[in-house]
């Protein structure tokens, strides 16, 4: 699993960087065919309290999943991200024991 974090417009932290991947490893007891994991983390409407967006890509052999969140910090935004899209996974893991 590749995994590839990009901060817009910031300067993310090595702690927020080993947060992200810790999380989305996670990901693989799910699926052990992850390919590739994007996460995109951006500020949005700075005037708010709730301006963190964490954007997950991952991508499969034979699909792609996607989870945007936007929370009051980072971490949140990215667990959130997480959850949804390992209900992803299983639903999609679902169709493929059913063929």
């Amino acid at each position: 699993m590749k995994l590839r974090v990009q901060s817009i417009n910031f300067d993310a932290t090595n702690a927020l960087e080993s947060y992200i991947e810790k999380k989305t490893k996670k990901l693989t007891r799910l699926f052990d065919e992850i390919l590739n994991v994007e996460v995109y983390l951006k500020v949005v409407k700075p005037e708010t309290a709730t301006n963190k967006e964490a954007e997950i890509k991952i991508s499969v052999p034979s699909a792609d999943f996607f989870a945007s969140k936007v929370c009051d910090t980072f971490e949140e935004a990215v667990d959130l991200s997480v959850e949804a899209l390992e209900k992803q996974i299983l639903k999609f893991k679902e169709k493929l024991t059913k063929k």
